[in-house]
């Protein structure tokens, strides 16, 4: 008599906004946007982000000795748990 066996999987999968564009000015982070990380690929996706947090902290901007970096990161990553019979 066979038995049946049944196996659990758990996999690692990005999450569509598991990625944040982050606006860094010096050693400040001034602040982190959330991104649809299937949306990178389309051309101005991450420019209108960028144009948008420089018309908001233009004020900062303008006093600030040196212009404003940007880092898009992962932040995390999704459980998901994968059953095989």
């Amino acid at each position: 008599m066979q038995e049946n066996k049944k196996c659990t999987f758990f996999v690692l999968k990005p999450i569509p906004t598991s990625m944040k564009l982050m606006m860094y000015l010096g050693n400040n982070l001034i602040e982190a946007i959330p991104l649809n990380e299937l949306d990178l690929k389309m051309p101005g996706y991450l420019g209108k982000f960028k144009r948008n947090l420089k018309l908001k902290y233009g004020e900062l901007l303008q006093k600030a000795a040196e212009p404003p970096e940007f880092l898009v990161i992962k932040t995390d990553l999704q459980l998901s748990q994968v059953k095989h019979n």
